[in-house]
């Protein structure tokens, strides 16, 4: 039984029904397996819209990083903060993309009038979290290290402890980057375009990584493949794979936290 319109006047012909548009949501879905895919596949359509602005963001954003870098520490801090500031923009225009509105090099810099301080405090934490994630490892390492010297081994003894040092700080560091990626994957997104504060978007953004464990080693071993591809040619299918990768975190934040 179809629902009246309070607002129809009686006797007046019938109002059309159309269809809500999706809404975002902070409450992420899990998808099917096959999705890993189509998110890099939706990825590249969004670049074909626009590949020379795409190509322009990703050299400006490349010589910013470098220039930063060529400053001791602070530089490498800023980089930190700046690659969340850029992410919450250029997912303000991949949506504004994805809505066949004009996408321009100013969505790169877009996070430091929206959302700026949560973005800076999102830069912060993930500063935060890289730090405390490699603290294990360079305390495995100097202990084996230490370890090697005190036993008085062989040269040869010394540089095989310390290669199992190395590796075992190799994989502690692994262990604990993996849910702080998980974390930050999403996270730009749900600040520029949800409003969420970083900590909510952090949660919320590992539980949406979570659900679709799946789907995303789909995701990383055809993006692997497309990055030894992309090397070969003197690394300039990075020109493309660059800007694909990051209209992916949209597609894939899209596909997750978009109520269909």
């Amino acid at each position: 039984m179809s629902e009246e319109n309070p607002y129809q006047m009686p006797g007046s012909p019938a109002a059309p029904v159309v269809a809500a548009p999706a809404a975002s949501s902070t409450s992420p879905r899990p998808v099917d397996a096959g999705r890993g895919w189509d998110w890099i596949a939706d990825a590249f359509a969004l670049f074909k819209k626009q590949p020379g602005t795409w190509i322009l963001i990703l050299i400006v954003a490349v010589v910013c990083a470098m220039l930063l870098a060529m400053v001791p520490v602070i530089g490498a801090l800023a980089n930190f903060l700046l690659m969340q500031i850029f992410m919450g923009g250029l997912m303000l225009g991949c949506r504004a993309l994805a809505n066949n509105e004009p996408f321009e090099l100013a969505h790169l810099f877009a996070g430091f009038k929206h959302n700026t301080g949560d973005l800076v405090v999102l830069g912060v934490l993930a500063l935060a979290g890289w730090v405390v994630s490699m603290i294990p490892a360079i305390a495995i390492m100097g202990f084996g290290a230490f370890m090697a010297l005190l036993m008085g081994s062989t040269p040869a003894a010394h540089i095989g402890g310390m290669g199992l040092s190395i590796l075992l700080a190799l994989l502690v560091m692994l262990a604990l980057a993996i849910p702080l990626y998980m974390a930050l994957w999403f996270s730009p997104a749900l600040v520029a375009l949800n409003n969420l504060k970083p900590v909510e978007a952090m949660k919320a953004s590992f539980i949406g990584c979570l659900k679709n464990i799946v789907p995303f080693l789909v995701y990383s071993v055809i993006m692997m493949v497309f990055c030894i591809v992309a090397a070969i040619p003197l690394g300039l299918g990075f020109l493309v794979l660059g800007p694909v990768w990051v209209a992916s975190v949209y597609t894939s934040y899209r596909d997750i936290f978009t109520v269909p």
